[in-house]
């Protein structure tokens, strides 16, 4: 696997990552085997993926805890990513935006614990809090790396204001937004500002929730936590709509033979060496299938087919009220 650069603070990391939190979480299926997730970071490890992603919401907590059960005695060979923001530690432990400085303290240490590791890799401010200043947080964070805990900082949907004020205090080595054919907003100004100031930039759902692969047609076969039930993108008469973008990255998966799904992850590697995709899964299957879209290479003209496909009907999530602030 191909290891590239994020940010000037020199991060190397796999060029395709592995996002952790189905396996705990929000999608159906999560959190009812954990012997088959940790056998997918393994065999990921094995593979040359070097890039986990994990926060402490993700649970919340047994996602942290799983990883770092599945990275004992390798925790030297990884990069771990885990994320901090919105849990209310100061309060009854709910959800909640909270960047106090006070906060991130508590936060870091409980996810030390869990993920039994003495540094985090890259540690990123989950969602941006409208009530502490980006100053405050960061300052905390800044403290952090000097105190060897945490080795990089990140941001995760932040605002073009918010990333230059926070990369004013301390630099930030990864943006973590949503990125893919399904979600191309990005290119308007953070990736243009991100390269600017010489940030790497960390694709989140870069198969769409699932939707790029082409293997969700209805929400029958999801479970009623499933996240994707509250997702106006998956709804009635959108889905249907949207359907037509998976037929498009389809055509060009024939062409390549390849599964739509690779071809979509393909077509994120080819936008720059300076963006890692964390496609998430738990199952070792789904797993290679994803590694190997870093060795397809689509033409010009296919990677112009796929420009071209039209924006998903319907809002990423259905309250969008502490996304992007």
């Amino acid at each position: 696997m191909k290891q590239i650069t994020l940010g000037s603070g020199a991060l190397t990391v796999s060029q395709l990552g592995l996002g952790c939190m189905g396996m705990s979480g929000y999608y159906t299926g999560s959190g009812t085997d954990d012997a088959a997730s940790i056998a997918t970071v393994h065999r990921a490890i094995d593979l040359g993926v070097t890039f986990f992603d994990t926060a402490e919401v993700y649970g919340p907590y047994t996602n942290e805890t799983l990883l770092g059960k599945a990275l004992t005695r390798r925790r030297d060979s990884v990069v771990i990513a885990t994320k901090f923001g919105t849990i209310l530690h100061r309060g009854d432990g709910g959800r909640g935006l909270d960047g106090s400085a006070e906060n991130v303290r508590i936060s870091v240490e409980a996810s030390l614990t869990r993920l039994k590791t003495d540094y985090i890799d890259l540690y990123y401010q989950h969602r941006m809090d409208p009530g502490t200043p980006i100053e405050e947080t960061m300052g905390a964070l800044a403290e952090l790396v000097a105190e060897g805990k945490i080795r990089h900082i990140g941001l995760s949907e932040a605002a073009p204001i918010t990333i230059r004020r926070a990369h004013a205090v301390h630099p930030i080595t990864a943006l973590q937004t949503e990125y893919s054919l399904w979600s191309r907003e990005p290119e308007a100004e953070l990736l243009p500002l991100v390269r600017e100031l010489e940030i790497g930039f960390v694709p989140y759902s870069p198969l769409g929730r699932g939707f790029l692969t082409g293997s969700i047609r209805s929400l029958d076969a999801f479970d009623e936590t499933d996240f994707r039930r509250t997702s106006p993108r998956f709804a009635g008469d959108n889905l249907r709509a949207n359907i037509g973008i998976v037929e498009q990255v389809d055509a060009v998966a024939a062409e390549v033979d390849a599964k739509p799904g690779q071809v979509a992850l393909a077509w994120l590697l080819a936008q720059g060496d300076d963006i890692a995709p964390i496609p998430g899964t738990k199952r070792i299957t789904y797993l290679e299938e994803n590694v190997a879209a870093a060795e397809l290479v689509l033409s010009p003209a296919q990677l112009e087919a796929l420009n071209a496909v039209e924006a998903p009907v319907g809002d990423r999530y259905a309250d969008m009220g502490p996304i992007g602030r």
